[in-house]
Order: structure tokens, then sequence, then C-alpha cells
């Protein structure tokens, strides 16, 4: 089994936002809003954080905006963490870089100003947000191996998506974050577990989290795509059932072709399945991907030229 560092995966984002048309139940969305879902998931930060900054002056007093923005900077952060190893493509720990500041200021900004609403009214949406502000936190401290923050953040981002899943069984979004935790929990390594116990941290199951995360995947509003990802990186990774997180991730590669993170995924798959000619042609494409961040671009032509070879195909440049 290939260990994920702590909670690096442990929740996913999603999003609601403002008043709109409001859905029956669940979340409310304001125009706009799936624009820049597209443009997060299709690699292109560099349109997606501007249009974040914008509906931040907007509405300058609502999370939803400091979410959309920490989760454009996460996939970039993902990418530069991300080594090949074991054959497969996953952000390991390093070292605290300058612009995590950036990243941890959006999550708590959106965190300050959901409870801050919430203690004026609760309601399930500004639960939600309190939630993933403090998942998307959680998240952060896992990749520079911080365990308690990281433990202390899920705990709490735990409690408040519950919250707002018992006042809303609708809000089907909140289950990827509940699920994601359930998982992690449950997968544990023996000095994590060593941890949970010493701070309290509720326990998990596997079966579970992969239930929640499906219900997420087919019912969320906004988080159906994070949840299809999540999803089929676990069963790559920690259940071996690559058949099935490759039809899972073909889904996102089809929707978003220009993302080459979704490219190497599948490729790592194809690659486990011996099928070597679409697995060369997936990291062919990830190879020649036009990502935004130079720093991204150069560290994603290393990760395909290291899922080439591989493949016996070409030289490796970084990974194992």
């Amino acid at each position: 089994m290939k260990r994920i560092p702590g909670f690096v995966l442990l929740f996913a984002c999603a999003f609601a936002s403002l008043p709109a048309a409001s859905a029956a139940g669940g979340l409310t969305l304001p125009a706009g809003t799936q624009t820049i879902l597209d443009h997060i998931y299709s690699g292109r930060s560099d349109l997606a954080i501007p249009e974040a900054q914008a509906l931040q002056r907007e509405q300058p007093s609502h999370p939803l905006s400091y979410l959309l923005e920490a989760e454009a900077r996460w996939w970039e952060i993902w990418c530069t963490a991300s080594e090949y190893k074991y054959g497969m493509t996953m952000p390991r720990h390093k070292e605290k870089q300058a612009s995590d500041h950036i990243y941890l200021d959006l999550t708590s900004k959106a965190e300050s100003l959901a409870l801050a609403s919430l203690a004026q009214h609760e309601t399930p949406e500004m639960l939600f947000y309190a939630g993933m502000a403090e998942a998307q936190a959680s998240r952060m401290y896992s990749l520079r191996g911080e365990n308690r923050a990281t433990a202390r953040e899920g705990v709490r981002g735990r409690e408040h998506l519950l919250r707002a899943l018992a006042l809303d069984p609708t809000l089907s979004d909140a289950d990827l974050g509940l699920g994601l935790y359930n998982y992690y929990v449950d997968t544990f390594s023996t000095i994590a577990r060593l941890l949970r116990f010493f701070m309290g941290i509720p326990g998990g199951s596997k079966e579970e989290g992969i239930r929640q995360l499906e219900r997420a995947m087919e019912h969320g509003q906004l988080t159906q795509s994070e949840a299809r990802f999540y999803l089929a990186i676990n069963l790559h990774n920690y259940e071996q059932r690559y058949e099935e997180a490759l039809q899972i991730i073909t889904v996102l590669v089809e929707k978003y072709p220009e993302n080459p993170m979704f490219r190497l995924a599948r490729g790592d798959l194809f690659g486990k399945l011996g099928r070597k000619a679409p697995a060369i042609a997936d990291y062919h494409a990830a190879e020649k991907a036009q990502f935004p961040s130079p720093e991204c671009r150069q560290k994603v032509q290393q990760l395909a030229a290291a899922g080439l070879a591989a493949q016996g195909t070409g030289t490796p440049a970084g990974g194992h």
C-alpha cells in the first residue's frame, strides 16, 4: 500500500453561495460560480483567481469567493508538490513555502466570515462554508506535515459538515468532506492512530466514506467533479480497484482534457492495467499541456517523463 501523507486529501472543495435562484434545499448559486469552477478544473488558475477576486470585491462579506480562490491555488500546490512513485502521481510532504500564507489567509478569511454569519443566524449553507474552509486549511497542514494542526482543523470541519447535513439532508455536497474524513481516518498509519487516540479524533469507516463520495459525485451541486477525482485516487491508491478508478477518472479527462493532472492520473491507471499505448498517449498529452504557472508546467513535464520512462519510453526527468 502506498501511503498518502495524513490528511493531504482529507477534504476536497465544494462551494455554495449567495442570493440567487434558490434550489429546493441544498445550496444556492450565484451567476458565474460554475464558470470559475470550470476554469479551476481545467487548470486555468490564471482565469479562476482573478474571477474569484472580482467576486470578493462584489461580495466582500461572503465566504464563497475566498474558498474559490483558495481552491484555484490548491491545484497549483498539488501540482508542484507531486512526485511519481510506485506508479502513481501524488503530492508528498514538502517543506513550507513562502506562498503558503496566501492560501491559509484565504481559508482563515472564509472561516471567519462564515462563523460571523453563523453567530447571527445558523444556516446549513454557512455551516457548509465553515466546514469547507477548515477542511481546506487541514489539507495544507497535512501536506506540510503538521499533524496536530491537520487533525484539529479536520475535526472542526467534520463537526460543521455534520451539522449542515443534519439541518439539510439534501445537501449532498457535504458528503464529500464527510466521505473523505471517514475514508482517511480509517486508513491511518500506526502513528496517526496514536495521534487520533490522544487527540480524541472521531473514528471513521472506509466503506461509508466510499458511499458518501459516490453520493457527492452523483448528487452534489458543486462537488461532483471533486468527489470523482478523489474517489478515483482512493480506489487506485488504497483499494487497487484500477478498472473502476479508470472509469471514474475518464469522465473528468473527457470533460476537462486540458487539465494535465487528470491526464497523469489516468495515465497511471492505464499503466497499472498494462495498457501501454493509452498510458503513453495520456502522458504525452500532459507533457504538452500549457499550465499558466511556469513552475507547475515544468513539474508536469517531469512527471510525464517519469511516467513515460516507466512505460519504457523516454528518459525519466525526476520521479522513481
